[in-house]
């Protein structure tokens, strides 16, 4: 009787030692896995913010547009009953004078537009193209490519400005061969503005070329657009991932009266149908 309470103590003390073992190797186990859990955890994903680009430098496009409430913080009256962002006012007035001291004409035909006045343009394009046969999507779509959707218009930003030479005003392919814009095609650049849409840029910008619509970007960054031929898509993507970005022109002077256009502004834009 007493060996056999002699192997049953045995046996519980070595049952003991074993479950106080495997519980160590439990511990030890969990521990490791706990250690490799906090090893694998990879390093907090870096968010980079999106860039923001001085106001000269305002991207307006089918994936940029504008905010429904924007307005340009300044307008000045420029030539012909027109309004221009008063920072850009000064150049464009320059550029303007410099093309008259050559016995040239220059005639800025659109300028600032309000979006209720895109609107009406861009509706009468669509229905321009209606009266051609084509359906509405393909009508839209055709509009599209020749007049802004309102909303990414850059006439909208108060940046650009359509400019025709005054012995031709038709908005086509053969403004360019003018001496008006052969003139301004070289000497933009040193005046703050660029030829917004080349003639090789559409698949780019989404708009058929327009030798007669001027973007201001100031005279920095236009050096560099016109000189490399690049459209403004392309030069901000480039500045983005270099992380340079231009100095901009000096705010407007003290003597450029701001003032603001009447409401719907649109003043003497017949004819002027298309996005540039």
């Amino acid at each position: 009787m007493r060996k056999t309470k002699q192997i049953l103590l045995a046996v519980l003390v070595l049952l003991t030692l074993a479950l106080a073992g495997c519980g160590e190797g439990s511990s030890s186990d969990a521990d490791s896995s706990s250690a490799s859990g906090s090893e694998s955890v990879s390093d907090p994903v870096e968010v980079v913010e999106p860039v923001e680009f001085p106001w000269y430098l305002t991207l307006v496009n089918r994936d940029n547009p504008l905010p429904v409430d924007f307005q340009p913080p300044e307008l000045s009256m420029i030539r012909s009953e027109k309004y221009l962002d008063s920072r850009a006012y000064p150049d464009l007035e320059a550029m303007l004078e410099a093309a008259q001291e050559e016995d040239l004409y220059p005639l800025v035909c659109s300028a600032f537009r309000a979006r209720e006045y895109q609107e009406t343009l861009f509706q009468e394009e669509i229905q321009r193209h209606l009266d051609r046969g084509l359906s509405q999507e393909e009508a839209e779509a055709e509009a599209a490519m020749w007049v802004a959707v309102p909303g990414t218009s850059e006439h909208e930003l108060g940046l650009a400005v359509d400019i025709v030479d005054l012995d031709y005003q038709m908005l086509d392919e053969e403004q360019e061969q003018t001496e008006v814009q052969q003139w301004l095609m070289a000497h933009c650049a040193e005046y703050g503005f660029i030829l917004r849409y080349p003639t090789d840029r559409s698949d780019v910008t989404g708009i058929d070329y327009e030798p007669w619509h001027y973007r201001y970007v100031g005279r920095a960054a236009a050096a560099e657009i016109m000189g490399r031929n690049l459209c403004l898509e392309e030069y901000l993507e480039q500045i983005t991932s270099q992380d340079q970005i231009p100095e901009g022109p000096e705010e407007a002077p003290e003597d450029v009266e701001g003032e603001q256009p009447p409401e719907g502004a649109g003043p003497a834009e017949e004819g002027a149908s298309s996005e540039g």
